[in-house]
């Protein structure tokens, strides 16, 4: 039997069946364009990101506080030198992004909660340590992608809008002069 070409594939079914078809507008909002616009955003984390950093500071405090008891329930000695220095990393790791949070500073804010998630991932709480580690490689990544567009608008290389002229090609720097000179016969074949 020869398979209908109009007919969906089974894989084609499941897909439209489990994910929902996106009906968002395809315009972006206005992201910042200009020189002055990117070192603003790329100085002060948003709205969005600022509201994340200050409901993950107290979260965080809140793991530590489990964590540390919970590994101190466990031990059979009485709290070590270890238990008080790792109690301090994980609040001092909560209030480096509750503050970075509050200034808006999204670069310390990423690397202390990847930081803080990757300590309680090596502790072996990965269910409390992943979701740190994908928040604060989120808050990395958006400062690298912000630093790179502003890389391409200083060197005047900014992607152009949808608007705007497209950029023509420039010329390739290799050059290989054209062959001059009189043109050779090809050399006889010798049946030796």
């Amino acid at each position: 039997m020869a398979a209908d070409p109009d007919k969906p594939t089974l894989a084609e079914r499941f897909t439209r069946a489990v994910i929902k078809a996106d009906s968002r507008p395809t315009t972006e909002p206005e992201a910042p364009e200009s020189v002055e616009e990117l070192e603003e955003a790329i100085a002060h984390a948003d709205d969005k990101e600022r509201l994340i950093g200050l409901a993950a500071a107290p979260l965080a405090g809140l793991v530590a506080i489990l964590v540390v008891s919970s590994l101190g329930s466990k031990s059979a000695k009485p709290v070590t030198t270890v238990d008080s220095t790792l109690t301090i990393v994980l609040f001092g790791l909560a209030f480096a992004m509750l503050a970075s949070a509050w200034f808006r500073k999204r670069l310390f804010l990423g690397v202390a909660c990847a930081l803080y998630g990757l300590s309680i991932f090596n502790l072996h709480y990965w269910g409390f340590g992943v979701p740190f580690l994908l928040i604060g490689s989120w808050y990395l990544v958006r400062a690298y992608r912000l630093g790179q567009k502003l890389k391409l608008a200083k060197s005047g290389d900014a992607p152009a809008g949808p608007g705007a002229p497209a950029r023509r090609a420039q010329p390739n720097k290799r050059y290989t002069p054209p062959v001059t000179g009189p043109v050779r016969p090809p050399k006889p074949k010798t049946d030796s």
